[in-house]
């Protein structure tokens, strides 16, 4: 992640606080190669889990630490699931979602420059 990356979005922290994060339950560190923290997760089909906080009518994610956009980190980034990991992935290169900036604005933050 590039620097510049890496402050947007440690000051944003929008996604973790807009969306369900449901991923395979073959991600979480109860099942063999998984890293995500089983304790943060509630079953959601036989087959996917969410990240606790983040199905409720205002989500936060429970791995979400700080204040959204001031400054915002994940207690868990190296072990994040999937969907957080693609999520944002190309803005090292200046290129932001319309979801990053739907997540933006449900929390009073200006949009991104979407390229």
């Amino acid at each position: 992640m590039s620097s510049s990356e890496q402050n947007i979005c440690q000051r944003c922290g929008a996604c973790c606080a807009a969306f369900r994060v449901s991923f395979h339950h073959s991600e979480l560190d109860s099942e063999p190669g998984g890293r995500v923290p089983a304790r943060l997760a509630d079953e959601e089909t036989r087959s996917t889990v969410r990240m606790r906080g983040t199905d409720y009518a205002r989500p936060r994610c429970i791995a979400l630490i700080g204040r959204v956009g001031e400054s915002v980190s994940c207690g868990i980034y190296s072990e994040r699931p999937s969907p957080c990991r693609e999520f944002g992935a190309r803005a090292s290169i200046g290129i932001y979602e319309e979801a990053c900036n739907r997540a933006r604005a449900q929390h009073g933050l200006p949009p991104l420059q979407l390229d």
